[in-house]
């Protein structure tokens, strides 16, 4: 009999990641959620790498790096703004 293998890391990262990238949107709660949810997904999925079957733990792995990327390019756009408006003169 065959035994079904299971990634319980790489579900975990997933599904971390997958809830940082969703919560991470909302005020005060997603910025400091969403950044411990991130961790943690992230974590979990490059640990759900390591194993067989790697499906979940690739999926979770795309979605924290590119709700990185989101956010970074996000932040950056706002800070660019800013400056330009001439809200931070130093």
């Amino acid at each position: 009999m065959n035994k079904i293998r299971k990634n319980k890391l790489g579900k975990a990262g997933f599904t971390l990641s997958l809830i940082a990238l969703l919560v991470g949107w909302i005020p005060y709660v997603g910025t400091i959620g969403g950044g411990v949810l991130w961790i943690l997904g992230i974590t979990f999925s490059i640990i759900g790498m390591l194993r067989s079957p790697r499906n979940l733990a690739l999926a979770g792995l795309i979605i924290s790096l590119v709700t990185v990327a989101v956010y970074v390019a996000v932040f950056v756009i706002a800070g660019t703004a800013l400056v330009g408006y001439g809200l931070f003169n130093y």
